[in-house]
């Protein structure tokens, strides 16, 4: 009985968790828009001749909402009375609906300081998340029909699942930790990755900074054009800086050599900007290079995929320096191919369709600026990664050990021999008499000098003579000549007084009758 009772428990608390998960998708879904719809409101109120009522405006903050996704609105208010497409969305105005999404699955997974709570699998936070989130933009491309800006349901079908779902897996990877695949190629690949797509989305800005300095004085002019008042002034330039993004991707793909369109034939790389160019009036677009050839002015922005190719090799071959070289080459052809398709897809987000006719291409084509970076990347990025391993493997290298310095030979130093050993140790002329440590091989081991014969000391005739000791050794090899001691000049030395005979005889005891 209790068993089925606790797996309904358990059961219970990961559909409660689950869907927690799709409300909190459905409540960030909310927050953004509601977050829009207070900008477009406030700018409608501001505004000294406003359009419509409270309605359109809503209704423009949908279209807002909707673009910001990736979706592509239909403009129904124009001055030809024919629809245009509208596809260029703002990036920086994407990045509260992502961040939303992100915050939403990483607070579901996470559990934070209430650890008992039941949390659903990765794979069911990503999907309830995503859920939630897809019910509530559904309902806004619905109610988008009816207004100014409408979406195309083509590219609603295709780009809303599609960020929702990255976010929210990028959301469920940060609660987890962030972890990298287990295989080492692949971990180091996708760090040279992420760091040369920053280098090269960094480079963009400087390059579209720097161009828009350059032509500061067309992009006033445009600027105080499109605005007289400070409502509409405020507004385009909020534009402008939910833009920044896209133009930073404008930069890079400007570097990298394919360049982007301004129209339908009309192409704007280094080498020069071909074709006549139909752009409207807008300060960002003041920074697009003049027609004609280009000089060594436009040229220097090949620097910028050059500085992140060179970075993203070093990273890849400072992580293989103990890698064979094959190893290391595929990861840093992975790293390319991998900067490759997230340029693709930052390529794709950035531009879009500005209008109908000459206006449906504006920006850089994403396949064209994907392919460049991997070109980039196979042609520069191995070679400076097998480079650099090369160049760091010599400190891996063993060095070599220095030669022994040949030692001249110490000089003979004459070592003494203590007391005790020359006293205990036996010699051929008896106890007592000195004694050669350098014998002659052929000498007798009982012979003394003299050709006399060692005498017995005892009384017992019983006890052995000093035939019976050890014979001394013929030679003892000494790396320096031997000292030879003289004993017979010491007038205080008696060799019996601390090593007696064994066989002489005891004293007799005493007689108790005397």
């Amino acid at each position: 009985m209790t068993h089925p009772t606790e797996h309904s428990l358990v059961q219970g608390g990961r559909s409660a968790a689950l869907a927690t998960a799709c409300v909190r998708g459905g409540v960030a879904a909310g927050l953004g828009l509601g977050a829009l719809a207070v900008l477009v409101t406030a700018a409608w109120i501001s505004s000294p001749y406003p359009d419509g009522g409270p309605g359109g405006a809503l209704h423009v903050a949908s279209g807002l909402w909707l673009l910001a996704h990736g979706v592509d609105v239909v403009r129904t208010d124009t001055l030809s009375g024919l629809p245009a497409p509208l596809g260029i969305a703002p990036m920086l105005l994407a990045a509260l609906p992502v961040w939303l999404v992100h915050r939403a699955a990483r607070d579901t997974l996470d559990p934070g300081d209430d650890g008992d709570r039941p949390r659903p699998s990765p794979s069911g936070t990503v999907a309830a998340v995503a859920g939630g989130y897809l019910l509530v933009t559904a309902v806004v491309v619905v109610y988008s029909e009816s207004g100014p800006l409408p979406a195309d349901l083509i590219t609603a079908g295709l780009w809303l699942p599609a960020v929702v779902l990255g976010a929210a897996g990028a959301g469920v990877w940060t609660a987890l930790g962030r972890p990298l695949p287990g295989q080492r190629q692949a971990a180091a690949a996708l760090r040279a990755t992420g760091l040369g797509l920053v280098t090269l989305c960094g480079g963009g800005a400087v390059l579209a900074a720097v161009s828009l300095a350059w032509h500061a004085g067309e992009a006033q002019a445009a600027f105080t054009g499109l605005a007289g008042e400070w409502s509409g002034r405020a507004a385009v330039l909020l534009l402008v800086l939910a833009l920044l993004p896209n133009a930073a991707v404008w930069g890079a793909a400007y570097g990298l050599g394919p360049g982007f369109t301004l129209g339908t034939g009309v192409l704007a790389t280094p080498l020069g900007l071909a074709g006549d160019p139909a752009v409207p009036s807008f300060p960002l677009l003041a920074a697009l290079p003049a027609e004609g050839r280009g000089t060594w002015v436009h040229w220097a922005a090949a620097a910028v995929p050059l500085a992140a190719t060179l970075v993203q090799g070093w990273r890849v071959g400072r992580t293989a320096k103990g890698w064979p070289a094959r190893d290391a080459a595929l990861t840093a052809l992975a790293s390319a191919w991998g900067c490759g398709a997230a340029v693709a897809v930052l390529a794709a987000a950035a531009g879009g369709p500005l209008g109908s006719g000459r206006l449906s291409a504006f920006g850089p084509v994403w396949w064209q600026a994907g392919a460049a970076t991997v070109l980039w990347g196979a042609c520069l990025g191995v070679p400076v990664a097998l480079t650099v391993r090369a160049w760091g493997r010599r400190a891996l290298r063993p060095k070599p050990l220095p030669l022994p310095l040949s030692v001249p030979a110490p000089a003979s130093v004459p070592v003494p021999v203590p007391a005790s050993v020359s006293a205990s140790a036996p010699s051929g002329t008896g106890f007592g008499e000195p004694f050669d440590l350098e014998a002659q091989p052929d000498a007798a081991p009982d012979a003394a000098p003299g050709g006399q014969a060692p005498q017995a000391t005892g009384t017992d005739p019983g006890t052995p003579a000093a035939a019976t000791m050890p014979s001394a050794p013929t030679s003892v090899p000494a790396p320096a000549p031997a000292l030879e001691l003289d004993l017979d000049d010491d007038p205080g030395y008696e060799p019996y007084d601390y090593l007696p005979a064994a066989w002489e005889p005891s004293p007799p005891p005493p007689d108790p009758k005397a």
